[in-house]
């Protein structure tokens, strides 16, 4: 390829480059972008020629690869006055030769250039088996802590968008769900953060089968208390294109308009080193603080661990008694440097909860997103971890949801369900995969679960088989011998199952029990159900599409999911559920692709 540039003012002399490969970096600095910026009117293009005005750009950074005499190259990449990348990059068989030639005409064969930097094929996500049918007769109680996440569903999205099925891993069923808001019944006082809303009816997907929809939403605060945040930026050299950096910067401005002038806000950041940008200052002095964040740029590598023990020192100096201290980290995950033992990682930051310094996770970018790393810090620091794809998602995320993101009121929220075997021979748990406890587990004050924020809904489905009907797991000689009852079991003829939760206040060390017996009197025809709860079930059917459909029947597919959400939309305003109806549609286009 041949790149043509027009130069501005001749140059008088040549320079050769005899550099080994430690002095590279710092002569593609000093030689190449002073040709660029002062002696250049187009930029480098795989495609033709596009004139821009070189006074515009100023080089962001450079990197090297390689060896000396062969198969070396580098990459330096420059950033325009509206904040977008350009990259070049190259390998070349004698390194510094291309910088030595006139630059009026450089022909350097295989300089491939990209609009910005970005990973492929380095997502990493929990591994996890989904959940099995379990025999009543011989496992009747189930038990999972809440998650109130949303980072699948908006990394699904996403991917679809970009024309790709998503990982399987990525697809956290119960994310899924919960991605949307749900106007389930609140508790008529605050002594209770929330009141399950219970629903048995009928399985779109499998015939004969029925759910057990069990849904809460957490009641709205009708005042903020004071707030302490630190937000802990990654700024290390991953971190180096427009959908990570520039987002995490538009994003935490959004947010600073939801804050209230006396709140504080801090900024550390992290790439090798940690360092303080900005010591806590009122929300009040908001214009410091958008300083501070467009000061901000990416190089290095992620010290992410003492990037977190700096932010928990500056939100110990500025905690708030009574108030909400929280640390929020934005990054891709990709923690490469510092603390290497992940549990002693998660010890320092369970510690600093119990201190009251809950840390929630914004996850950004593709190609190199470690959600593993993001989802076990979340659940850890009694937080929650989102992924932000673009400004809308932000705006969602920081904006329009801000209470339940930001403002815990109940934290180690676990679920049980006891199941009757009388009436219900089989049970699966729809997702929760991450999320499963032990039976002992429930009433062990010692074992973390996940947290609800003001106003925040969250939704568990069971597919579950009535007696009466064929079960999945087929018969068991032992377990379905009939041994003597003692006592009379007529009291629960007409109760399907038990439902239990526990929960903590947001300051408080030991647990509460809420219970509810789930009858028959839960049963609704499907028809005549709440539009939440349709839509909930069309969302995990959804999931089971894009994890393998294992427990569906033939006959359901996409098309059948967006008939059910699409009559189930119910009020939507801010156009989820639409939008929602619209991805079942391109899934089902992007699967027939990817079968190809």
């Amino acid at each position: 390829m041949k790149i043509e540039v027009e130069s501005a003012k001749p140059q008088k002399s040549r320079r050769n480059l005899k550099i080994g490969i430690a002095l590279l970096c710092a002569s593609a600095a000093l030689i190449a972008f002073p040709f660029i910026q002062q002696a250049m009117q187009g930029t480098i293009s795989n495609g033709p020629l596009t004139r821009v005005n070189p006074a515009s750009l100023q080089m962001d950074s450079v990197s090297v690869f390689g060896g000396v005499g062969g198969g070396g190259g580098g990459a330096i990449t420059f950033r325009d006055m509206s904040n977008n990348m350009v990259q070049a990059s190259s390998g070349f068989s004698s390194i510094g030769s291309i910088f030595s030639r006139n630059p009026r005409s450089l022909d350097v064969a295989d300089l491939q250039v990209s609009p910005y930097y970005r990973d492929e094929g380095r997502d990493k996500f929990p591994d996890y088996e989904s959940n099995d049918v379990k025999s009543v007769k011989a496992e009747p109680v189930s038990t999972f802590s809440i998650d109130v996440d949303t980072a699948s569903y908006s990394f699904v999205r996403r991917s679809l968008k970009e024309g790709r099925v998503p990982p399987r891993d990525a697809v956290r069923i119960e994310e899924l769900v919960n991605y949307f808001p749900y106007d389930y019944p609140l508790p008529e006082t605050k002594e209770e953060p929330f009141l399950p809303t219970v629903a048995v009816y009928k399985c779109p997907w499998k015939t004969g089968h029925q759910l057990l929809h069990i849904g809460i939403k957490g009641y709205g605060l009708s005042e903020k208390p004071k707030s302490n945040f630190v937000f802990l930026i990654d700024t290390s050299g991953s971190m180096n294109s427009p959908d990570k950096l520039p987002l995490v910067r538009s994003s935490l401005k959004m947010m600073l308009d939801e804050l209230s002038p006396d709140d504080t806000v801090g900024i550390v950041t992290y790439a090798g080193s940690a360092g303080v940008a900005l010591e806590p200052v009122k929300v009040a002095e908001k214009e410091k603080i958008i300083r501070a964040l467009d000061a901000l740029g990416a190089f290095g590598s992620t010290a992410g661990a003492e990037g977190l023990r700096t932010a928990y020192d500056l939100a110990a100096e500025a905690f708030i008694k009574e108030g909400n201290n929280r640390v929020i980290l934005a990054t891709d995950g990709d923690f490469n440097v510092g603390i290497n033992d992940a549990d002693d990682l998660k010890e320092y930051i369970s510690k600093k909860k119990d201190k009251g310094i809950f840390l929630s996770v914004l996850g950004f970018g593709a190609g190199n997103y470690h959600d593993t790393t993001m989802q076990a810090l979340a659940q850890e620091g009694n937080g929650n971890a989102a992924y932000i794809a673009d400004l809308s998602e932000a705006r969602k995320v920081l904006v329009e949801e801000a209470s339940s993101t930001l403002f815990t009121i109940a934290k180690d929220v676990k679920v049980q369900v006891e199941f009757n075997p009388a009436l219900v021979q089989e049970y699966r748990l729809i997702g929760y995969e991450t999320r499963k406890l032990k039976r002992e587990d429930f009433k062990n004050d010692k074992v973390d679960a996940g947290e609800v924020g003001a106003g925040h809904s969250v939704t568990a489905i069971y597919e579950i088989t009535p007696a009466g009907v064929e079960p999945v797991l087929g018969d068991s000689r032992y377990a379905d011998a009939k041994p003597e009852t003692k006592g009379d079991a007529s009291a629960f003829k007409e109760e399907l199952a038990f439902l239990k939760l526990r929960y903590k206040q947001p300051d408080g060390f030991f647990s509460k029990e809420m219970k509810r017996p789930v009858t028959k009197s839960d049963e609704k025809d499907f028809l005549a159900l709440p539009d939440d709860v349709r839509f909930a079930g069309a969302v995990a059917g959804f999931g089971q599409m894009l994890t393998g459909g294992k427990y569906l029947d033939e006959g359901f597919g996409w098309e059948e999911i967006a008939a059910i959400a699409r009559g189930a939309r119910g009020k939507d305003p801010l156009g989820y559920r639409s939008e929602f109806v619209n991805l079942v549609e391109l899934a089902k286009s992007v699967s027939k692709m990817d079968n190809k």
